[in-house]
């Protein structure tokens, strides 16, 4: 009598890890968009607050600048959410599949093309900071040296966009006539 083994065991495949990476690229799509809705809804939320005690104090000073802060303060939330929104939709397009039916700016072809669109939104997002944090400034020094970190952070954002945004040099000598 021969003994039926059981088939053993084959070792895990290249497609097996990969469909593997698959959903874990997947679930950080997923709370990237988590994040970016929680922060849409958390923004929403201080809005009607912030707006409906400022309708109790129309008139009384500085009700019009907190209004203005809170304006400001909400479209930094926005923009981080929106970056979050970003990441998710450039990481199904790069690792899943495009996603259909989004604005044609948030079409994601490669992850160079990813990049260079969040590094659009940190430095309008800092840009917006800045100008929350300018109108609460009470004097001296301190804006100063907060506007020049920012600035200088955007000025090695904006160049790191340059370098992403040039033909690559090996591409460019692939497409030269020979001679």
């Amino acid at each position: 009598m021969s003994s039926s083994r059981p088939p053993s065991r084959l070792p895990r495949t290249v497609k097996g890890v990969f469909g593997l990476t698959r959903l874990i690229v997947e679930l950080g799509v997923f709370s990237s968009a988590v994040f970016s809705l929680a922060l849409f809804v958390a923004a929403i939320f201080q809005a009607y607050r912030t707006i409906s005690q400022a309708m109790r104090h129309l008139g009384e000073d500085g009700t019009a600048k907190h209004l203005m802060v809170a304006a400001v303060e909400q479209a930094d939330l926005l923009l981080v959410g929106m970056a979050l929104l970003t990441m998710s939709f450039g990481m199904q397009a790069l690792f899943i599949g495009r996603i259909e039916n989004v604005p044609a700016w948030l079409h994601i072809h490669s992850f160079d093309d990813l990049k260079k669109k969040l590094i659009g939104i940190v430095v309008v997002a800092l840009g917006v900071n800045f100008f929350s944090v300018a109108l609460e400034w009470k004097g001296g020094n301190d804006l100063l040296v907060y506007g020049l970190a920012l600035a200088a952070m955007i000025v090695a954002l904006s160049g790191y966009s340059l370098i992403l945004s040039r033909p690559n040099r090996q591409e460019e000598r692939d497409d030269a006539p020979h001679a």
